[in-house]
């Protein structure tokens, strides 16, 4: 746990914030309070509470007991708050801590718990205001899903489409009463019916052919399959304009009927893996379906091929939301429409979509998905089906379910950047040190030359420990004994640090000048000149 020890000690020298708190909870601490505390950093923006830490500075380790089932724990965060908070479980040698690092909320979004908003005030938590309430609904404009379909009645609802919504409702809230509601009442408690009047959301779930096309006739999916990528006309074409609810597992049928399974043996091991995940098609359309925007007029595209597909929907990304950002930061367009899927439990109003997706790409080794070609007018989402490293799925193998399902998105991204050898962003490199404590991921070098590789037992496992050794390079003895050669080989020329970078490519400028000087002090090089321009002679 050396990393993880090593920021708990920077973060106990900081001041408590809206971002920071810490409680003793030696012994239990009550879950109600650790939700609303969530749900207050949350609403700050994000942050961490963590437990088992003298409250009054100077702050020490003082241990707790509190939440020995954190799978649990975690699942009943995502239940209140519809929000997925990550917990480090770190051992200090005075006790165990456990810190809680709570997302930020969506865009245009408060986390409620207990009929409040909650946020920090002074040393206290206190309900958000109305004014800041309203500065932050706000933030993402209106929402069109919400408003009323003017002329649009109940018979314009597909029953069968409400039914639906009714099991998967009452599946997800556990609540016996929603069975016996009416389906006015119950389109009425999900707020897609307003004083009687039909909204947009309403169509858009559960509209009939006949009411979409009067009403809101680019609330339409449309499949298309081609047999290559170079083929103009399309093989299969279905249009679907009619209610959410009566389609949603058709398109997926569609797709599934040209879903090729790759296969892959290594000696004992096989795996048979689909081309298209279906937990990736399906959050895929449905964030196009919660998230394009109504008011333009196109359709939106579900475009199948051998190996790819694309998801094409109108209106650009919401405001604020980039390709870059679409990890970190969330903004429903039709805040309405994410609700009544949150509430059945299609999407999670967190936005955590869109996670899923890399991590199930992530876990079968495909390229991640792809936003290239969205602009102002359009988002485009592709996935590519190819498994590209099937080493890589028996690394995760060797990981273990167990220690799997306690990653993040961040974990499965960093792991995937270290396998394809590519620099880590810096926003994923705060959950570094968790890797390295878990044993999966080694630290390499020092200083500003400090690199990440897959831990050592993982390729005694691949069978591949020259590979090992490559990725972490040469011990330092050694790398000053390749310096060293080249130095007395060039020595009448001398050798300046630009070509003794190449002699050792694997090590940062920082690093060779380090070796550098080492060999100096040892009386067995010395150089002439300064800086760059510095040449290296043997003594």
């Amino acid at each position: 746990m050396g990393e993880l020890l090593k920021q708990l000690q920077e973060w106990i020298k900081d001041r408590e914030s809206e971002h920071l708190e810490f409680k003793e909870a030696k012994v239990r601490y009550d879950f109600e309070e650790l939700t609303r505390y969530c749900a207050a950093i949350a609403n700050e923006g994000g942050g961490k509470i963590i437990l088992g830490i003298s409250h009054k500075r100077p702050r020490k380790v003082v241990g707790t007991s509190a939440f020995n089932d954190l799978e649990r724990t975690k699942a009943g965060l995502i239940e209140r708050l519809h929000l997925r908070v990550e917990v480090d479980e770190i051992s200090h040698p005075d006790g165990r801590v456990l810190v809680f690092n709570v997302p930020s909320r969506p865009l245009g979004m408060a986390i409620q718990f207990k009929g409040a908003y909650w946020m920090r005030g002074g040393e206290d938590l206190v309900p958000m205001t109305p004014d800041l309430l309203k500065r932050i609904f706000a933030e993402t404009g209106p929402d069109f899903s919400a408003e009323i379909s003017p002329k649009a009645t109940m018979a314009d609802l597909d029953t069968r489409a409400i039914d639906n919504f009714r099991r998967r409702w009452l599946r997800k809230s556990e609540n016996p009463a929603l069975e016996n509601l009416s389906t006015e009442q119950l389109l009425t408690d999900a707020e897609l019916i307003l004083d009687g009047n039909i909204t947009y959301a309403a169509l858009i779930l559960f509209g009939s052919r006949q009411a979409l096309g009067k009403y809101l006739g680019q609330a339409e999916v449309i499949f298309e399959y081609r047999s290559s990528e170079a083929s103009i006309p399309c093989q299969q074409r279905e249009e679907y304009r009619l209610g959410f609810f009566q389609f949603m597992d058709d398109i997926w049928n569609k797709v599934n009927l040209r879903n090729e399974m790759q296969h892959f043996e290594d000696g004992l091991f096989i795996w048979d893996i689909p081309t298209f995940n279906e937990v990736v098609v399906r959050e895929a359309i449905l964030n196009a379906v919660a998230h394009r925007d109504y008011r333009l007029p196109g359709s939106t595209f579900v475009k199948q091929f051998p190996r790819k597909m694309e998801i094409v929907s109108p209106g650009g990304f919401p405001p604020g939301i980039t390709p870059e950002n679409i990890l970190w930061k969330q903004m429903p367009r039709n805040r309405r429409i994410a609700e009544v899927l949150a509430k059945c439990g299609l999407v999670e109003r967190s936005g955590q979509g869109v996670n899923r997706m890399f991590e199930e790409c992530i876990k079968e080794s495909k390229p991640w998905p792809s936003f290239a070609g969205s602009d102002d007018y359009q988002v485009v989402v592709t996935l590519r089906g190819e498994v590209q490293d099937p080493q890589f799925l028996r690394f995760l193998e060797k990981v273990g379910k167990e220690k799997l399902a306690s990653f993040t998105t961040m974990d499965f991204l960093i792991l995937d950047l270290i396998n394809r050898e590519e620099p880590i962003p810096a926003q994923l490199r705060p959950r570094l040190p968790h890797l390295v404590d878990h044993g999966v991921v080694e630290k390499v070098g020092r200083g500003k030359g400090v690199r990440h590789i897959i831990a050592r037992q993982f390729y005694r496992f691949l069978g591949k420990k020259g590979v090992y050794t490559r990725k972490r390079g040469l011990d330092r003895e050694t790398n000053k004994m390749l310096l060293f050669k080249h130095i007395q080989d060039n020595r009448k020329e001398g050798s300046r640090l630009q070509e003794l970078m190449q002699v050792l490519p694997a090590c940062s400028r920082g690093q060779i000048q380090g070796l550098l000087k080492e060999l100096e002090k040892e009386g067995r090089v010395h150089h002439v000149g300064a800086t760059r321009g510095a040449l290296w002679f043997p003594r």
